[in-house]
């Protein structure tokens, strides 16, 4: 049956201070507006221009990702759509509202984005050269449903660390995150689930968000050290104004306008968005994986940064294109020394660094009962005294006495002087 290339206008869905913002505003596609196919051409997969232009359609002489399990933790992967025959191993839902499989569509304005982000990383087109295909074709797909704002009965930061935590347990190699908070700062609950991951080897592609929707700089999870962030360019390879924004943690950009998707309803729309480079992004690294089985996360995200194009020397350029342009072909068959750390961070060493650390107060344990013995008798206090002073023994037994006596001495003395002056005077009297 012949498909048609939809119309489809979606705006950001926002959940308080939290938005699925990666989807953007999708722009509104005419026939015109798409290119014609040659004869005998399927004007969907003709719409597919990345497949060429990056380096995939080469890549695919050497893998189409088969083996990999790439986890979309969106809106939910639509369960109608024949480009997704055989492409979903499994699925759950984190949100309260969705089916445990995670093929529902979550969301009263997004519900189809879960959808397009799933086409584009591991789409199965609806023949050998027709419909939809995803960047790793042979990847299975892993259906996370993530509920934004009113549309979700649990906490978004909840949501996203059960999110990863399904997703490594069920065998995810890859973790596609095409959402942003808008804001640089994510939960300390983050911390653990995002280095859960990463201590199980899993790489994680997020989205850098996009101007249009209101992300003027890139917001968590895309500022977490580890993750690959991606953002996006037009068709002739310039930072998109609209369908991007800005940053220092873009590992690398890719294409983020005039992009393709699949409606859970089966009909193919057109849209813009980071949401869109992100799994493209997503797809590469299943491709890097599937050739090579023996590297480890950190070398995979080494050789998408590594094999991308640089785009200027200007500062500017870096906060827009990061290491640059991705190249499908050169990241799975170009030689690349391996390294022993991720380029894009550590997580550890950032928490390590910059969180507080939480101290838990400890249960206090009684303290068992000590004999303690009676203190001695205290010491008779002496006064202190100068050996220059009488003391009691002195003054009773010496000083005392010694006075008596001394008077004693003088009264005899003057008694006898007194005598003896009497018997001189006496003496000179005249006798008559």
């Amino acid at each position: 049956m012949t498909r048609r290339l939809l119309a489809a206008l979606a705006s950001a869905a926002v959940a308080t201070t939290l938005v699925v913002g990666v989807p953007a505003t999708a722009q509104a596609a005419t026939p015109d507006a798409t290119p014609p196919a040659a004869a005998g051409e399927d004007a969907v997969r003709q719409a597919e221009y990345w497949l060429d232009d990056y380096g995939i359609a080469e890549a695919w002489q050497t893998t189409r990702g088969a083996g990999v399990k790439i986890a979309i933790i969106d809106t939910g992967i639509g369960r109608g759509p024949s480009e997704f025959d055989g492409a979903v191993a499994a699925g759950t839902d984190v949100s309260g509202v969705g089916s445990s499989d995670g093929r529902t569509p979550v969301g009263a304005v997004d519900a189809d984005h879960g959808s397009w982000v799933a086409s584009l990383a591991a789409g199965r087109g609806t023949g050998p050269e027709t419909g939809v295909i995803g960047v790793a074709p042979e990847a299975q797909l892993l259906a996370v449903s993530v509920g934004f704002g009113s549309s979700a009965t649990r906490s978004f930061a909840d949501q996203i660390v059960d999110a990863i935590h399904w997703s490594v347990d069920n065998g995810a190699d890859v973790i596609n995150m095409s959402l942003t908070t808008n804001v640089p700062d994510w939960p300390e609950s983050w911390d653990e689930a995002f280095q859960y991951a990463f201590d199980h080897d899993v790489v994680i592609v997020v989205a850098a968000g996009n101007r249009g929707s209101g992300t003027t700089r890139v917001g968590a999870p895309a500022t977490i050290p580890g993750v690959l962030t991606v953002g996006g360019v037009d068709r002739a390879g310039k930072a998109s104004v609209d369908a991007s924004t800005q940053g220092i943690t873009i590992g690398v950009t890719a294409p983020s306008e005039e992009l393709v998707g699949v409606s859970p309803d089966g009909n193919v729309v057109s849209w813009d968005g980071t949401s869109g480079a992100a799994p493209i992004v997503a797809g590469i690294a299943a491709l890097v994986r599937a050739a090579h089985p023996d590297l480890d996360a950190d070398n995979v995200i080494n050789r998408i940064v590594k094999t991308a194009h640089s785009v200027g020397a200007d500062p500017a350029d870096k906060l827009q294109y990061g290491f640059g342009l991705v190249d499908a072909a050169a990241a799975v068959s170009a030689s690349v020394a391996s390294v022993d750390a991720n380029p894009m961070g550590s997580l550890k060493d950032w928490v390590r660094l910059y969180r507080r650390a939480q101290s838990q107060p400890q249960p206090s344990e009684s303290a068992p009962s000590v004999e303690v013995p009676p203190l001695p008798k205290a010491d008779t206090v002496t006064r202190a005294s100068s050996p220059l002073l009488p003391d009691r023994d002195t003054v009773l037994y010496g000083t005392l006495p010694l006075t008596l006596l001394t008077a004693a001495a003088i009264l005899v003395a003057l008694g006898v002087t007194a005598a003896v002056r009497r018997i001189r005077l006496a003496s000179r009297t005249p006798s008559r």
